[in-house]
């Protein structure tokens, strides 16, 4: 009787890890589809020409070195295997937040040229050359984007769907309202130079008060990220001072389950804090 439980128990184990290994190859190849396919879009964004599948490579090499590195540290395989499964989604998200600073830079830097481009226009000068003469002397990453639309322009590309693929690179508010006001002084004539120095000073006020706000909720964006570094802190704290008392939390399923709801309490602390103070200008 005995050696047929341990021969059932044997088979639904066998029969399990057969299906978490299907399971993970499946997941692993649809986040590799997501990861290359992300990667190639974004980093041509950022104008970086790297070959996807080198760093897909690259991601996977890292990975395994924080498992075998947190799992010497900690002699904790869990802990290994959830510094790796961070190390995996660590690169979309950084391409995402590097996304996110260059349309805010560019923001930034829009304003300057609507102005430039305005006194050109009051000199004289159309649009398209106006904008040859301005946009060599921009940093990045104006430059790069209206360098790409002058480029466009040359290979024949109509001025208006130019400017609709600027809009679809860069989906900011700003390039909305620049691409809107020059596609209706091309169809519908205007005073373009005025309409630029409006939306210069609208981009510049918008972008006073965004700082303004960012000031006054520094406070509790610091708090969000002290509340939930604070947990993790005191448990190697305590894991030091009382290394058997908190073994129990790292062995037992009691103290997994514990570990579960403390990092799902911290997750959704730390967003409804983000969500509070992200203000919408």
């Amino acid at each position: 009787m005995m050696v047929i439980t341990v021969i059932g128990c044997l088979v639904v184990a066998g029969v399990l890890a057969w299906l978490a290994y299907g399971w993970v190859t499946v997941g692993l190849q649809r986040y590799h589809t997501a990861f290359t396919r992300q990667a190639e879009n974004r980093l041509e964004e950022f104008f970086l020409f790297l070959d996807p599948a080198q760093l897909w490579v690259a991601n996977l090499l890292v990975c395994a070195a924080l498992f075998v590195f947190v799992g010497l540290i900690t002699m904790n395989a869990w802990l290994g295997g959830a510094a790796a499964t961070a190390g995996l989604l660590a690169p979309r998200l950084m391409i995402a937040a590097l996304k996110r600073r260059r349309m805010a830079r560019f923001e930034a830097q829009l304003p300057d040229l609507l102005l430039s481009l305005a006194g050109a226009l009051r000199a004289g000068s159309a649009v398209p050359t106006a904008l040859r003469h301005i946009v060599p002397r921009s940093p990045s990453p104006l430059a790069q984007e209206f360098g790409l639309l002058l480029r466009e322009q040359r290979m024949g590309v109509g001025f208006e769907q130019a400017l609709t693929q600027l809009y679809g690179r860069v989906p900011t508010e700003g390039t909305a309202l620049l691409v809107s006001a020059l596609k209706i002084a091309v169809n519908n004539g205007g005073n373009l130079a005025e309409t630029l120095e409006r939306i210069a000073n609208t981009l510049r006020s918008r972008l006073h008060l965004q700082g303004r706000i960012r000031a006054l909720t520094s406070q509790g964006r610091l708090q969000a990220w002290v509340m939930a570094a604070l947990p993790f802190f005191l448990a190697l704290v305590l894991s030091g001072l009382e290394p058997h008392a908190m073994s129990l939390l790292w062995t037992t399923p009691m103290g997994w389950g514990v570990i579960v709801v403390v990092l799902v309490l911290e997750v959704a602390g730390f967003l409804l804090i983000r969500r509070i103070v992200a203000i919408e200008v």
